[in-house]
């Protein structure tokens, strides 16, 4: 075996370039030809003293023998010699062809193949994961998405990156040179695309991610309408939420870059915030990316302008989007919506209430009050167990802030102590500030002799009415939506709740924290690479749903990622080495999901090398 370099013209251009192969040679008819065993391609990047070394390498790869020391290879001869090995073994004959149909359907067991092998021999090598990366291709081919990149003209190659990137994020989420590598050397995504990773450059996923970016608007109303069409969802509630992500370094050259109220509590980072415009299933409508400091009741008439949302939709809002102007603008466009009230007393009256049970079997009583002009509805929710949670929050903040006012009283005896009157204000007021509304039940008097001098302190208690302390567990929702009754209106809010713990899977599960790029293209690209995952995960947990399948995508994944293809090498009788590239088999868990998305529960197929 060795390598053969050939000059070749372009046909086209008349350009002179040099090819490489790697060739063996075969003794047919009387006759020595040359047969190309591997087309190395124009770009081989092993100087010509050291073809004899690799191609003893990839031989030795090929027909493995027991040594007593094995050959050391500098570790660029070794990079490469794998590389050939793993291209020939995965471009082997397959010894199990797919039905048509695609990798959707199981194919016809292979007539059987009796072989009589040493089983001392064998040899295990080459795992890869496949488990992730054939559900996430699977989500795709659901969405269409390979399509709709082929329709707005991106060439096959950066189709491969793209690919690459969101099944990255899918299974490993990192960032995309960390993804790079995790295509490089640890999963089987090529042998399912039948692309050559480790040919890629990094550079190649960043300028995929640049790509996504200038037909992203394009992508995300095929990827939308595509889950719509998938499912039947009739879209009738549009949820709205924001989150941010925090940067590692100073992204000095991105101007969305900047220090703001972090989520993560991450105020020593610039920040970078992603509002996200959702339909009641958790599906992505929209998605745009802000300033890292933006406030976000000033987002929402930028986000829902141009969405095409039917008229009248009904939009539910968390209390942080819900102000008076967002609200205006809503009823103004013909949109209907479901939030929390911001502030108000608490009211709620148990004889006008109606009992429910939440999904979690917690009761639950509502009361829903018509507002004094008639546009509104005002619905008070009670729940036990919030009144336990806020009764002894309420008892723990009182309790710290009766102490801070003893010790104060305390400290007036001592003949050192600050007496000042505006002294002692101050420190009340911090007391005040870390009451955490405590403090609005008490009046506190500071008594003063005829110096101005303190001489003593003291407090009455008297409970605000419509307050946490007078209505634990109680908080209240408004809509302009009039004709639900109170159980409709509150199970369509929950949704929010739901969909919000669907969404922790983008921050948690899918890699959106942290960004490591420092320009803003390639840091809209990383979070938009993370909502395409998102979307993907949502087509396979909806799906899985249907089927009783009800685990997070951590858990999911985790599942998924024991299915490797492993190249099995044995030695048969008349000395020649068989290798068989095949995937585990899919244990009982794993098994259940692919029975449930009806795919192929052996990804690649079996690939027979005889050398």
């Amino acid at each position: 075996m060795f390598i053969r370099q050939t000059r070749t013209n372009n046909k086209a251009t008349g350009e002179g370039y040099f090819t490489y192969r790697l060739v063996r040679g075969e003794r047919i008819g009387g006759k020595v030809r040359q047969i190309t065993v591997l087309n190395l391609g124009r770009h081989f990047p092993i100087k010509q003293d050291d073809w004899p070394l690799l191609c003893r390498r990839i031989e030795q790869l090929l027909q493995p023998q027991e040594t007593l020391l094995a050959d050391t290879f500098p570790a660029h001869i070794e990079r490469a010699a794998q590389r050939v090995f793993e291209q020939l073994v995965a471009r082997a004959h397959d010894a199990a062809p797919r039905a048509e149909g695609g990798p959707a359907t199981v194919p016809t067991p292979p007539p059987s193949d009796f072989q009589e092998v040493d089983i001392d021999s064998l040899q295990q090598s080459q795992p890869r994961s496949v488990g992730v990366e054939q559900v996430a291709l699977h989500a795709m081919a659901q969405l269409g998405l390979v399509e709709k990149l082929a329709e707005l003209g991106i060439n096959g190659v950066m189709r491969a990156a793209i690919l690459g990137n969101i099944v990255g994020r899918m299974a490993q989420p990192a960032s995309e040179l960390a993804t790079w590598r995790w295509l490089q050397t640890t999963s089987g995504l090529d042998e399912l695309l039948d692309v050559d990773f480790k040919g890629m450059s990094h550079m190649r996923l960043y300028r995929a991610s640049d790509l996504l970016m200038r037909h992203r608007a394009e992508i995300e109303a095929h990827v939308f309408g595509a889950t719509q069409s998938l499912f039947g969802l009739a879209e009738t509630v549009t949820l709205y939420d924001l989150t941010n992500t925090y940067f590692e370094g100073e992204a000095a050259g991105n101007p969305k870059a900047q220090h703001g109220r972090s989520k993560e509590k991450r105020t020593d980072c610039p920040l970078l915030t992603l509002g996200l415009v959702l339909n009641g299933s958790g599906f992505v409508q929209r998605s745009r990316t802000f300033s890292g400091n933006v406030s976000e009741g000033t987002t929402l008439e930028t986000m829902l302008s141009g969405l095409g949302a039917l008229p009248g939709a009904l939009v539910i809002l968390d209390a942080g989007i819900a102000n008076e102007a967002n609200l205006a603008w809503l009823v103004t466009h013909g949109y209907r919506y479901l939030v929390v009230r911001r502030g108000g007393a608490r009211e709620f009256d148990e004889s006008q209430a109606v009992a429910i049970e939440t999904a979690g079997g917690e009761p639950l009583r509502l009361q829903k009050v018509l507002s004094e002009d008639g546009k509104e509805v005002l619905l008070y929710c009670h729940s036990e167990g919030r009144e336990a949670k806020e009764t002894a929050m309420v008892a723990r903040f009182t309790t710290a802030f009766e102490a801070g006012l003893q010790k104060l009283a305390d400290g007036l005896q001592k003949p050192r102590t600050e007496k000042r009157h505006d002294k002692l204000l101050e420190r009340i007021g911090r007391l005040k500030e870390k009451s955490r509304g405590a403090s609005q039940h008490y009046t506190v008097n500071l008594v003063t002799d005829a110096a101005g001098k303190v001489t003593a302190l003291t407090w009455e208690k008297s409970l605000v009415a419509g307050t946490m302390a007078t209505h634990p567990g109680v908080y209240c929702l408004r809509s302009n939506e009039l004709g639900w009754d109170e159980e409709r209106l509150w199970r369509t809010y929950s949704m929010l709740t739901d969909i919000e713990s669907v969404f922790r899977s983008l921050k948690s599960e899918l890699g959106l924290r942290p960004v490591f790029h420092s320009k803003e293209e390639r840091s809209d690209g990383h979070l938009f690479i993370t909502v395409l995952a998102y979307q993907c995960v949502q087509v396979l947990r909806t799906k899985l749903k249907e089927a009783g399948i009800n685990d997070s995508w951590a858990c999911l994944r985790q599942t998924l990622s024991v299915q490797r293809r492993v190249t099995a090498s044995l030695r048969r009788k008349d000395g020649r080495t068989i290798h068989v590239r095949k995937s585990t088999l899919a244990e009982p868990a794993l098994m259940a999901i692919y029975k449930a998305l009806a795919i192929n529960p052996a990804p690649g197929g079996t690939k027979k090398l005889l050398a």
